[in-house]
């Protein structure tokens, strides 16, 4: 059996876990970060230090599962997601906010190494089908984007008198079920990619890497597009309790921003096959402006679910033809630096967004927190132009 066969699927399976646990924090970690904080400021403090932990573990992380094998280390990171559960759980019920940080700080750490499962499926097969993997593997959030709000809302009342701490303990059962996943694995050349064997060459300094267009556009799209996703969609919760939607309002809509974001992946990396990557990050950017304009038009439930959905998919274009950029930028044996540093990048971004996302809803609304992500839009149409343009001269 090809590792094309064998391995992606249960890639795909423990990506779906993965994000089944992000869909859950993002539905309601703000919301448990509003009740326990004495300052209301705060309430994405939690899903912006998630994302901060990410961000520093990030080339850890790539540099840990280079010297221990991909394999070993996805198994035992779910170790840190388990823990990062039992905690959360303890702080919901002991009304204790920096607890709860801490434990959604955990979940951050994990995903540092996570998210390197789109990489490990990329570098399993030949060229042409890089693409295909990415976005397979991506396919496990179609079932997390039903599963994560609905498991929150529904798990929410479990423990009396502590709110979502039910939410929180199911995810250590989740961490679980991700552990006996990835024991099916069959990686027998860890560190080599399927066309990978016969790379001798010496790895280029990383700023030789880090220089060209390619790279430079690869990182942006992906970056800067993880940015308005997580700076919206963190903000939504909040923008919908001030606009008295109910919980379950909330959760619908986050259920389709998860759709929204990865049943593209039926077809994103067929789309970059046939239309080309530039042209699918422009669309991502097109799909990104029009979400903003929907969100200016009004508050009712379709607007955020329209907008929401939309905003999905704007990041699917965007990540999965970032990533898929950014393997045609280094050698076998320059990803683990470059995936680690572009990592660093994007969850640079997310913990940025998120943090100030619940500080900007808080205090000047959901309409500035739309007019916020227009530069970041324009950018990345900015140095998709130049890029291309740098390819063709």
């Amino acid at each position: 059996m090809t590792p094309l066969l064998r391995n992606t699927p249960i890639f795909s399976i423990a990506q779906g876990l993965l994000v089944t646990v992000a869909a859950l924090v993002v539905t309601c970690a703000a919301l448990v970060g509003f009740n326990l904080s004495p300052d209301k400021s705060l309430a994405t403090l939690p899903v912006a230090v998630m994302y901060i932990t990410t961000m520093l573990s990030s080339f850890p992380a790539a540099l840990l599962l280079e010297k221990i094998g991909r394999k070993k280390g996805f198994m035992l990171s779910t170790l840190i997601g388990i823990s990062g559960g039992a905690i959360s759980t303890y702080a919901i019920i002991n009304n204790e906010f920096w607890t709860f940080v801490i434990g959604i700080g955990l979940f951050g750490i994990f995903n540092s190494i996570g998210n390197f499962f789109r990489f490990a499926a990329a570098d399993c097969v030949t060229h042409e089908f890089k693409s295909r993997a990415i976005s397979f593997v991506t396919l496990g959030g179609i079932v997390a984007a039903f599963v994560g709000p609905n498991l929150a809302n529904y798990a929410k009342d479990w423990i009396t008198g502590s709110q979502f701490a039910g939410s929180f303990a199911v995810t250590i059962f989740i961490y679980l079920l991700m552990l006996l996943a990835l024991s099916f694995l069959y990686l027998p050349r860890e560190n080599k990619g399927q066309n990978e064997t016969s790379d001798t060459s010496e790895p280029r300094p990383l700023f030789n890497i880090v220089k060209q267009p390619t790279f430079i556009v690869a990182v942006t799209c992906a970056m800067l597009g993880y940015g308005v996703m997580a700076f919206m969609m963190t903000a939504t919760p909040l923008a919908m309790q001030h606009h008295n939607h109910t919980f379950s309002d909330t959760a619908f809509v986050i259920q389709w921003h998860l759709l929204g974001m990865f049943i593209p992946s039926l077809f994103t990396g067929y789309l970059i096959r046939y239309f080309g990557i530039y042209s699918i990050l422009i669309a991502g950017v097109f799909v990104g402006f029009t979400c903003v304009v929907i969100n200016f038009i009004g508050h009712e439930l379709n607007h955020y679910w329209a907008s929401l959905a939309l905003l999905g998919i704007c990041w699917n274009f965007l990540f999965i033809g970032g990533t898929t950029l950014l393997t045609e930028t280094y050698q076998a044996n320059e990803k683990a630096k470059v995936q680690g540093l572009n990592d660093f990048f994007v969850f640079s971004s997310a913990a940025f967004a998120s943090l100030s996302a619940g500080y900007i809803q808080f205090n000047f609304g959901w309409d500035v927190v739309n007019l916020g992500v227009i530069p970041a839009l324009g950018f990345i149409l900015m140095s998709i132009v130049w890029a291309k343009r740098a390819q063709t001269s």
